[in-house]
């Protein structure tokens, strides 16, 4: 399939994403080595999500190592552990890399604020920084390489949940954290497509509820939610871990004919309970290809190659791909349903 892809926008250990140091790349002609920058030097590039451990980043590693390989770079995976203070070991493995001189920085952000003067302190030692997934502040990152544009996940949304209990429906979401940036700005453009047009639907949860990146307390939360709120039509769960979490609540509480559940997460984590009838759709996009992308841009930015004020740069087997303002959009997201969910592995 052919795709144009506009530029807007876990593991458990540290992983080499591309040959080892022993390994030289295949020289090309006067371009000169491939992973390298103008000066002949071997680019490095560190590649962080929000945690390991879970399939959403596990699939993100998955793309990042395979770009790693195909441009002959040193890319390096790491990132905090699921149940860590993730903010704070985001922000010590940022100033690790640093003191190892990496050419670049690709970050996921557990929280912007938080991550802010380490990202500075990176750029200020000249290593480039691109945010993935989740942006940063944008003064302390060179681009951020987004899945989609937030209007598109906001509006795929918004339609399946209208589709399935009605446009006078109520709902309420659950999200990871409060600080999420990603997150966040989805439940304002969710919010703001709902006024424009399903005005009569409403939110029972203004307040989102947020079990942070813990599978087992989405779980509990949503059956308490079940309980706290008995008339609800609809669940948004918008992340990874918030979304198969709710999904055993409604198995176990024997309640997903009379409650919609949709959201965001990986195919491979909701097969089953799609399969079995608790989830009838959800969305995503593809994670591999969001971690590919981000570490051809990192790597496009350390050789010079992606420049400030940049139309375009190829991306391998994306493409050419176009860049507009300080964004790196993937693309459209994909609603998965019982009919499509077996043509996806990841």
């Amino acid at each position: 399939m052919k795709r144009t892809i506009v530029l807007l926008a876990a593991a458990f250990l540290s992983a080499g994403c591309g040959p080892s140091k022993d390994e030289q790349p295949t020289p090309t002609g006067a371009g000169g080595p491939p992973g390298a920058t103008a000066s002949g030097k071997k680019i490095t590039v560190g590649l962080m999500p929000k945690l390991t451990g879970i399939s959403f980043f596990n699939a993100a590693q998955k793309g990042g190592l395979e770009a790693g390989k195909e441009l002959g770079i040193e890319c390096v995976y790491d990132g905090p552990a699921a149940g860590s203070d993730t903010i704070e070991k985001q922000a010590q493995l940022v100033e690790t890399w640093i003191a190892r001189k990496f050419d670049a920085i690709a970050i996921a952000p557990n929280d912007p604020e938080a991550i802010a003067p380490a990202l500075a302190k990176a750029r200020s030692r000249g290593i480039k920084v691109i945010a993935w997934d989740a942006d940063a502040k944008k003064d302390v990152r060179d681009y951020f390489v987004n899945q989609c544009t937030p209007e598109s996940i906001a509006k795929a949304l918004m339609d399946t949940m209208a589709e399935a209990i009605g446009e006078d429906g109520t709902y309420i979401i659950i999200t990871g954290t409060l600080t999420a940036a990603n997150q966040n700005i989805w439940m304002a453009e969710m919010e703001k497509y709902r006024k424009q047009r399903y005005p009569r639907m409403r939110n029972l949860s203004p307040t989102p509820i947020s079990p942070g990146e813990d599978q087992a307390r989405a779980t509990q939360m949503a059956a308490d939610a079940l309980k706290t709120y008995p008339n609800v039509k609809g669940i948004f769960a918008i992340t990874s871990v918030a979304l198969p979490g709710a999904a055993e609540a409604l198995r176990k509480a024997g309640a997903s004919q009379r409650v919609f559940l949709t959201g965001l997460a990986t195919p491979n984590d909701m097969r089953e309970y799609v399969k079995d009838g608790t989830v009838r759709k959800f969305v995503l996009w593809s994670p591999v290809d969001l971690g590919y992308l981000a570490v051809h841009a990192a790597a496009a930015l350390a050789k010079g190659e992606l420049k400030q004020g940049a139309t375009e740069f190829a991306a391998g087997r994306l493409g050419t791909v176009k860049v507009v303002g300080d964004q790196i959009i993937l693309g459209d997201p994909i609603v998965f349903t019982k009919d499509n969910i077996d043509k996806y592995d990841f």
